[in-house]
């Protein structure tokens, strides 16, 4: 499921008006991450990222997210992510 949520979390990275949609995201680090719910094959997985730092000059965006499975969190944490620029 982390897996999953950094992938969505890089899809936001890559959307305007965080960055024009040209270059790479990274993985970085995540943090405080808490399950809260047994998730099952055949679950409906909904996945929640929100951007709430990203600073250009580094490359580094901090994001927080939560999955939910039938409208209840299963987990959530926070995410670091790097960026490069496409030259």
């Amino acid at each position: 499921m982390i897996e999953a949520m950094a992938q969505v979390g890089g899809i936001v990275m890559l959307q305007e008006p965080v960055t024009d949609g040209k270059g790479e995201f990274f993985f970085a680090g995540v943090d405080n991450v808490r399950w809260r719910k047994v998730v099952v094959p055949g679950d409906t997985l909904v996945m929640e990222m929100e951007l709430t730092a990203f600073k250009k000059r580094f490359g580094v965006g901090k994001m927080t997210g939560k999955a939910f499975v039938d409208g209840v969190i299963a987990v959530e944490g926070d995410f670091t992510f790097a960026y490069n620029a496409a030259k």
